[in-house]
């Protein structure tokens, strides 16, 4: 344990000081110091941690560690499609570390033979307030996307690993009153992990109050997805205030009152429309893939990706990177400085096709469509109407594709079936509710795979859609009646493609016909229908079915290809009707002209035919006030 000063003499204005803040979501919070009769006295923890009670909540939030998150946006690249999705990290902290206190002490309260002491509750509102200190610029962008890319071998590498790293650093560097076991328990309890020390055997509830990796209900959650809401203009109906008030210890578990299950059900929800319709909005998804390749240009000459492992650089580390690159002058960031100055113009990657997906089908969807093997349909001579000067000057590079698992909390599972209640009648006992006992209007699947193509250069727009779709007509549902598909007929053993096109050796797509359910959800392989004529999961077919009809420019996006349907001719995906052009469609470039010779002539008798917006626009405005037009 670390000494304690005679606290009277030194700083006895600070020892029993309130710190307030107001904040958007919680209005008026509060960090209080421990307040004991002795100023010397410490309390021992049931895992024999101490705690010196002069330590004072305002000595981490006022380190270099905890200011670095004025500078990191909650949302990340988000602010560049929605305004009001300004907020940072450092809120979002306080807002934990104040509802991890607030949970810990309604629990105590609620239940007195918990035996929760002062000094773990501080423990708990320590680690709310450090547990986002290791996220990168633009949050998640960094630590999901980037880091992964940049750095293959620490693909496993999240922002929770670095937070622990920010939190040692913060205490040797500043040289704050608290033991090494006390570290020990804060990061555990950042990260959820009961097996660290002896209290997740006698007190497990208290590491559900931050991270809780049973059922997802915690704090964080509480804090973002109120806060998210509040930013972005959604008024929701939640109540945070209500559920931690409905919480309760049993069982060693914090339950809910069952009369509060729809509320709960309601936060599940938010969480996946935000997921849907903000965290993933078509644009913010195109500014982080020109982030990435921005960075990943100025990676070489930066190496910015081995900052996550130095605590003593990677605190300097925050959203002003973009800034960085873009006043630079060194000519190998002149790349990297080019997709700025692109996103800066707005001259966005473009989305060329969307659809969804069932949650069974991530990692058929994701093995099979991609940039690589886009490229090798469209080199592959089997598609018709494009143009061939487009052809050979399109690669991989073009290409971005987006594969988002968007669910509830839980994968495909009911995130209620892990949330356990209690009701006013047996206050001392918990058990799952049933769909009865809730609703039984919930949705009959809770995760679903959402697909995005993007190109980098709109002159390539048909050609990548086209030939994206003529995967997509290759690949088998492990659940086809789903996707309004039919099963096909038997067809000749050895049938050889008609278009001549073997997806083995030009980098094609063979039909997947075993799934996998996520890593994260520890569960079995799914069990994918067999359809009539297929071969076994362990066989695959002689000759792929993906490419054996060349699809014309007329029927790409018509639905000319489902009339065979009825014969049972190759199931297929449908195409999304609302996103359909031809295969030689070229999107225009607010600040680019087309680089291939056609594309030049197309653009410029384009201008020159139809005048400029502003002119048509002053030409309407005079025929309405009765002038007549030469």
């Amino acid at each position: 344990m670390s000494s304690t000063t005679d606290v009277d003499s030194t700083r006895p204005h600070r020892l029993f000081q309130t710190r307030q803040f107001k904040d958007s979501v919680h209005d008026y919070g509060k960090f209080e110091s421990i307040h004991v009769a002795d100023p010397r006295e410490v309390l021992t923890f049931c895992c024999s941690l101490v705690f010196a009670v002069d330590l004072l909540i305002y000595r981490y939030t006022s380190s270099k560690h905890f200011q670095r998150l004025r500078y990191i946006k909650q949302l990340g690249l988000s602010y560049y499609v929605f305004p009001g999705a300004a907020h940072n990290r450092f809120e979002h902290c306080l807002g934990v570390g104040y509802l991890a206190r607030l949970m810990a002490t309604h629990l105590r309260d609620m239940d007195h033979t918990l035996g929760i002491t002062d000094q773990q509750i501080a423990c708990v509102e320590l680690a709310g307030l450090c547990h986002d200190l290791g996220h990168g610029p633009w949050s998640h962008v960094w630590d999901l996307i980037f880091i992964p890319t940049a750095l293959p071998e620490k693909k496993g590498w999240k922002h929770e690993q670095a937070s622990e790293m920010m939190f040692d650093d913060m205490v040797k560097t500043y040289q704050l009153d608290i033991t090494p076991e006390e570290v020990t328990l804060v990061k555990a309890l950042i990260a959820g992990d009961m097996d660290r020390c002896d209290l997740g055997k006698t007190m497990p509830f208290l590491f559900e109050i931050v991270a809780n990796q049973r059922n997802g209900l915690d704090v964080d959650k509480f804090d973002y997805i109120l806060r998210d809401c509040h930013a972005v203009g959604d008024k929701g109906n939640i109540s945070i205030s209500k559920l931690i008030r409905s919480a309760r210890v049993v069982e060693g578990k914090i339950c809910y009152d069952i009369k509060d299950a729809n509320q709960i059900y309601e936060l599940f929800y938010t969480r996946f429309s935000l997921h849907k319709r903000i965290y993933n909005h078509k644009t913010t998804k195109s500014i982080e893939f020109m982030v990435i390749d921005a960075l990943l240009a100025a990676e070489p000459h930066l190496k910015i990706a081995n900052l996550v492992v130095d605590p003593k650089r990677y605190v300097f580390l925050t959203d002003d990177l973009l800034s960085k690159i873009e006043e630079s002058t060194e000519e190998e960031l002149e790349l990297a400085r080019a997709i700025v100055e692109r996103i800066r113009t707005r001259d966005l990657y473009k989305v060329v096709d969307y659809k969804v997906f069932l949650h069974s089908d991530h990692d058929m969807i994701k093995d099979n469509i991609t940039a690589a093997k886009i490229v090798a349909v469209a080199k592959s001579g089997v598609l018709t109407g494009v143009d061939e000067e487009l052809i050979s000057q399109l690669t991989p590079d073009h290409i971005a594709v987006s594969c988002a698992n968007l669910h509830y909390g839980k994968g495909a599972s009911n995130p209620l079936d892990y949330v356990t209640f209690y009701s006013k009648k047996r206050p001392n006992e918990c058990a799952q509710a049933a769909s009865s006992d809730i609703s039984l209007l919930m949705p009959s699947s809770f995760a679903e795979v959402w697909l995005r193509i993007y190109t980098k250069d709109g002159m390539f727009h048909g050609l990548i859609q086209a030939a994206y779709r003529h995967i997509l007509k290759g690949l088998v549902s492990s659940e086809p009646h789903a996707q309004g598909m039919t099963p096909e007929e038997p067809e000749e053993p050895g049938a050889q493609a008609q278009d001549g096109f073997d997806p083995d050796t030009s980098g094609g797509v063979p039909v997947v016909t075993m799934i996998s359910v996520d890593d994260d959800l520890d569960l079995e392989p799914a069990t994918v229908k067999r359809w009539p004529g297929l071969p076994p999961v362990n066989q695959m077919p002689a000759t792929p079915r993906g490419f054996s009809r060349n699809l014309s420019t007329a029927s790409i996006g018509s639905g000319a290809e489902h009339r065979s349907r009825s014969t049972g001719r190759t199931p297929s995906f449908s195409d999304n009707q609302f996103t359909s052009v031809a295969p030689d469609f070229r999107a225009p470039s607010p600040t680019r002209k087309p680089k291939s010779k056609r594309g030049r002539e197309v653009s410029e008798s384009m201008e020159n035919e139809r005048p400029r917006k502003s002119v048509r626009l002053f030409e309407k405005d005079k025929v309405q006030d009765g002038d007549v037009l030469p």
